[in-house]
């Protein structure tokens, strides 16, 4: 019985492998497929204010295409961003895959506030930015950029909005330029009057690296100084010139920056260059999108 057992088994392996030798040889066959790059990084959308001016949703999907994640507006008029009313402007970003980070509102007072917050929320922005002093208190002219009143009124106003912003679940941050980091003629600087009277549950920063280093001051100073109220930043580069410049063509230190980055309370960074010298502004973005990469931005 055994025997039979055994040639039997030996019968059957046989015809397996004569099958398996007679058979067509099938040939694995494995499909590549290519993922697009991930998209990492803010832009603020006052780089392309013109093409955006011109063709909003063309603008928007270019920077997409260029690799941003966010992105942070700069165009509110009407109770709309950029000629869109708020849901239908989150809803052209859904469609991108960009997400509405934050939003500049120059035009804020005390009196509309309420409707400019309710906007922002609708629209999905997270940050509420007040980019000068509101009010009609920012002054510019041939010796600069500055600020008339007082850092007591000021403060006073982002007190007010910040606790208005916390309500309805925006954060509000100031963004600086220059001249909040140069000592007034009473010796105040405006940055540190700014931070040591206003509630950080309320009121934070939005640090422009290049503003801030065209003030001759060390942005590392103020991460120590104050550590986690620069929630988001502005990076753009400087040339030999000191003008504005693509991400990583220029002479400021980011990658020293960014080390600092916990200390300094970074949530969010966007990519602006105010000018960019006849350089197409989409094509600036580009350059500065890979100056992120290869400093090591995420």
């Amino acid at each position: 019985m055994r025997k039979h057992f055994n040639l039997s088994l030996s019968f059957l392996l046989a015809i397996i492998l004569g099958f398996s030798a007679c058979s067509p040889k099938v040939e694995e066959s494995t499909e590549v497929i290519e993922e697009s790059p991930a998209k990492f990084g803010g832009l603020a959308l006052y780089t392309v204010r013109d093409a955006m001016g011109k063709d909003p949703k063309g603008t928007l999907k270019a920077v997409a295409d260029a690799g941003y994640a966010y992105v942070e507006a700069a165009g509110y008029a009407d109770g709309k961003f950029y000629g869109m009313e708020p849901l239908a402007f989150k809803s052209f970003l859904d469609s991108l895959g960009l997400e509405p980070k934050s939003t500049h509102m120059g035009g804020v007072t005390l009196d509309n506030a309420d409707e400019q917050i309710a906007a922002s929320k609708a629209a999905g922005f997270q940050y509420f930015v007040i980019p000068v002093p509101p009010m009609g208190m920012f002054t510019f002219g041939p010796d600069g950029m500055g600020m008339k009143g007082t850092p007591a009124e000021l403060v006073s106003i982002l007190k007010t909005i910040g606790e208005k912003c916390s309500a309805a679940g925006l954060k509000l941050l100031y963004h600086n330029h220059d001249f909040e980091f140069i000592a007034m003629k009473d010796g105040t600087i405006l940055t540190d009057y700014i931070l040591e009277n206003t509630d950080p549950a309320h009121v934070n920063y939005q640090m422009d690296l290049f503003w801030v280093t065209k003030a001759g001051v060390d942005p590392l100073t103020y991460f120590e100084k104050y550590p986690g109220r620069f929630k988001a930043w502005h990076v753009k580069d400087m040339n030999d010139s000191s003008q504005f410049a693509p991400v990583g063509t220029g002479n400021i230190d980011f990658k020293r920056i960014l080390a600092e980055k916990s200390k300094s309370g970074m949530e969010y960074y966007l990519v602006e260059q105010d000018n960019t010298f006849g350089l197409d502004p989409l094509e600036a973005i580009k350059i500065s999108h890979a100056g992120l990469k290869e400093i090591g931005f995420k």
